[in-house]
């Protein structure tokens, strides 16, 4: 268990092989309970190629000096990305300049 947010990956091996690689990280809350973005890929089996890059959100909570996921959202396409982004955008404008 990671003690610490920065310890926190998505990163995955089995058997030596990487089968979730990320490949950032961007922490966007600290504290007991902590939100993490990730840009990751994960390995094709049958091709043994990396797919898609995707983004994991996920919140963490400190208990008993570690970090236990509480909860994840997937982002699996550019496509579902961009709308999100858009909705933000939209939802959040910026402020008219003075």
């Amino acid at each position: 268990m990671a003690e610490t947010v920065e310890e926190l990956t998505i990163h995955y091996e089995e058997e030596g092989q990487v089968l979730r690689k990320e490949l950032a990280k961007e922490i966007l809350t600290r504290g007991s309970w902590t939100t993490i973005m990730f840009l990751y890929q994960d390995l094709d089996r049958k091709t043994t190629e990396y797919g898609p890059h995707k983004v994991s959100i996920r919140r963490y909570q400190k208990r008993e000096g570690s970090y236990v996921q509480r909860s994840k959202f997937e982002i699996s396409s550019s496509t579902q990305a961009k709308e999100i982004c858009k909705k933000i955008h939209e939802w959040f404008p910026e402020p008219p300049a003075a």
